[in-house]
């Protein structure tokens, strides 16, 4: 089976810190990290038909197709075994207010954690 590609914002440091928590956690099996500011990263964007100049949600794109949003993070999170319940449980709340808070971290990410000198990944 091939690896899911997770999407992320390589210049943010809460979606570093979310990729080196996944890769400590020898997710790296499962998952292919893309920064969204790699070439490979705009290549699979504009095949997927995404936006390449700004990122504003984690993407995970597996055998369902892509995923974006509450969506893909609670996905990511059901890979991680201490993490599978609880995300199981977050599905059980409205899509839109996941969405919602989902949303509202995305627009403040940098603001509220800073941005990366260095993304987690070399590109």
């Amino acid at each position: 089976m091939e690896k899911e590609i997770i999407i992320f914002d390589g210049e943010c440091t809460l979606c570093n810190n979310i990729v080196n928590q996944l890769w400590q956690r020898n997710l790296h099996t499962v998952f292919q990290y893309v920064p969204f500011q790699s070439q490979q990263g705009q290549i699979v964007l504009h095949e997927m038909g995404f936006e390449t100049h700004e990122l504003n949600t984690v993407i995970l794109i597996d055998q369902n197709g892509s995923h974006i949003h509450s969506d893909a993070f609670l996905r990511i999170m059901a890979k991680v075994p201490s993490l599978r319940k609880f995300s199981r449980l977050l599905t059980y709340v409205p899509k839109n207010i996941r969405d919602g808070i989902y949303k509202l971290t995305a627009r403040n990410r940098v603001k509220w954690f800073g941005k990366s000198k260095h993304c987690a990944i070399s590109l």
